[in-house]
Parts: C-alpha cells; structure tokens; sequence
C-alpha cells in the first residue's frame, strides 16, 4: 500500500521515510491540501496531512469520492477538519494526540526572552556595527508576575520554565493542574490574570468558546507594559483589536508564532509577492512585535513523536482499532483481521 503524505516540510521528509520505510510505501508532497490540491490524493486509500490542510465538507468529498478512507494529521490540532462532514462521509480522522511539551513551551519563552531583551533589533544593529545600547533596556522576570492561559501540558511546561526564573506564578484554566499548584500557581479570574500579570502567554485550544479570547475587552485589561505571547493558535487573539492596542502605544512587546489568517501563508515564501492581509503587514511593522511562521513544534524531538503517532495511527486504522488519535468515527472503522 502507497500511503500519500502532503505538507511535507524539507526537515520533517527523511523522518517520515525512515519510519514508513519498514512497513509502507509513501509518497510525500510538499503541497498543502486544498480544495485546488486534493485531486492529487485521487486513489489513495490514506493520506496524512499538515495542520494546514484545509479540510473543509467539499475537500473532504472529493477525498472520500477518490476512494480515501483514513485521513491521518500530523498535529495535534484538528479545528482545520470538518469532523461533522467527515463522519458524514464514513471518513476515519486520526491525529496526533501527544508530543513534546517542551518544544512549544520553551518557545514560548524564547519568543519572550527575545522581546523583553530587544535581541533581533541588537542583532540587527550589531551586523551594521552599531554597539549601541539605547532602546534595549529590558527587566528581570525574577519576582515579576507571569499569567499562563491554559495549564495542560505546555502550559505547565511552560509553567516550570516561569517557574525556574522565580517569577509569580498566576493560571487560568477549566481544572486546575495539581503539579502548578504545587510549583505556587494561584488559579485566578481571567480578568485579574489580565490585569496583574507582566507576562501572560496562551496555551489553550481553538474552540468556539475560545475564539477570540484576548479581544478588545482582554487587551484593554492588560498591563501598558505587559508582553503577550501566542504559541497556540492564532484565533486565540482577535488581531484587528491588537492592532488598535499597538496603535495606542499599548504593550512592551508581542510574539506570535500564530496568527488568525495564516492559512495559505505560513509556511510558504511569499517575499516575491504584495501581502494583502492589511492586519498581518500592520502587525510586522511594530518594532515590539516579533512574529514567526508556526515553528514552535519544529525540533527534532517533536517531530520523532509526530511521526511515529502518525504511523501508530495507520497501523491501528488497518488493525481495526480505535487508537489514541482516532477522532472519527467512535468505534473500529474496519473488522480486526483474524488471528
């Protein structure tokens, strides 16, 4: 059986070979699928797609039509698939449940160390032999207040970092974490989390509930001075109202490795081409706004995970099992072969 891999970044391909390699064919593709793409996946029985295939009722058709029967995401998000649809379809979905904590986490706090330290403008400036120091002023996080949006499992990995740097420890969350209550987290309000925290970094998932989390009533509620980062997923903040708020002067610096609109940006170059997302080309002319292209998963130690819970998800489809990953559908989407 040849499976279909699409999204394939240039790093992630020797991976997935060498791990398919044993027991599958496969083809990868670094196109992302969309409903322009999909009929490249005509044919095959399982395709494993990239967080930023767009999924949608008319691309999961024409995949079901083609004769897909798995689709298999390498993420752990899945607000990109219409699982309604999919069942629908009689599509099995599977996708990664879990992988290193730690990558996204301590980007997080390289996105913030960054900030409050003005590396990329000192970089920047030390390349054109300018040793200055004025406008590089940054604070100790030791005794200030840090606010964690979400305490799963990066939210406390990120936790333990805050944790390390003797900072105050605030958190907000549907169940608190035993293990950050422990560390000294406080479960507060969002509101007072807003309010008193330096730092506040997002760790919970895309949900409708979520949806534009930190809008124009959460930015207002923060410190003048505070940081904000997003490793999570964009549509966590409404980026219009961040817009407003940087406009005002307001923040000392963001950092995003998500934003709301990045599907069909984000991972391409598009330096050839007029960006023509007025709110995305606002957000890169900030000095205190440090943006980068959905990296925070990408080392080797994550990618190792994703890749074996992908082949642990196509072994499980054809076993008839109902893994971890499996999203869709709730029972075994073939009969388990004889023994």
């Amino acid at each position: 059986m040849e499976i279909l891999a699409t999204g394939v970044q240039k790093d992630e391909r020797p991976l997935l070979e060498r791990d398919f390699a044993a027991r599958y064919q496969l083809r990868c593709l670094e196109t992302f699928l969309t409903i322009d793409t999909v009929p490249l996946a005509a044919g095959y029985e399982i395709v494993s797609t990239s967080v930023n295939a767009q999924l949608d009722a008319d691309v999961l058709e024409v995949l079901a039509e083609g004769g897909t029967k798995l689709i298999a995401q390498r993420s752990t998000g899945f607000n990109n698939i219409d699982l309604d649809a999919a069942e629908r379809l009689g599509l099995t979905v599977a996708r990664v449940a879990y992988y290193s904590p730690y990558s996204v986490a301590e980007f997080a706090w390289t996105l913030a160390t960054a900030l409050n330290r003005r590396i990329v403008r000192a970089a920047t400036r030390t390349r054109d032999f300018d040793f200055r120091l004025d406008g590089l002023l940054g604070r100790d996080f030791r005794g200030r207040t840090v606010g964690v949006v979400g305490t799963g499992k990066i939210g406390a990995a990120f936790t333990r970092i805050a944790h390390g740097f003797g900072m105050k420890l605030l958190g907000w969350d549907v169940v608190p974490d035993p293990a950050c209550v422990e560390l000294g987290m406080e479960y507060v309000e969002l509101d007072v989390l807003l309010t008193e925290s330096d730092l506040i970094s997002l760790h919970v998932p895309l949900l409708p509930d979520t949806h534009h989390l930190v809008g124009a009533h959460a930015l207002a509620r923060m410190k003048d001075d505070a940081i904000l980062i997003n490793s999570s997923r964009g549509g966590l903040i409404d980026s219009a109202a961040l817009v407003e708020t940087l406009r005002a002067g307001r923040l000392d610096g963001v950092g995003l490795d998500v934003y709301e609109e990045e599907a069909g940006v984000f991972f391409f170059d598009k330096s050839l081409e007029i960006m023509t997302d007025d709110t995305l080309a606002r957000l890169l002319t900030f000095s205190n706004v440090l943006i980068t292209s959905h990296q925070a998963y990408y080392t080797v130690d994550a990618l190792d995970q994703i890749v074996e819970a992908t082949v642990r998800n196509v072994d499980d489809f054809l076993a008839g099992r109902v893994g971890a990953g499996t999203l869709v559908p709730k029972r075994p989407a073939r009969p388990a072969p004889a023994p």
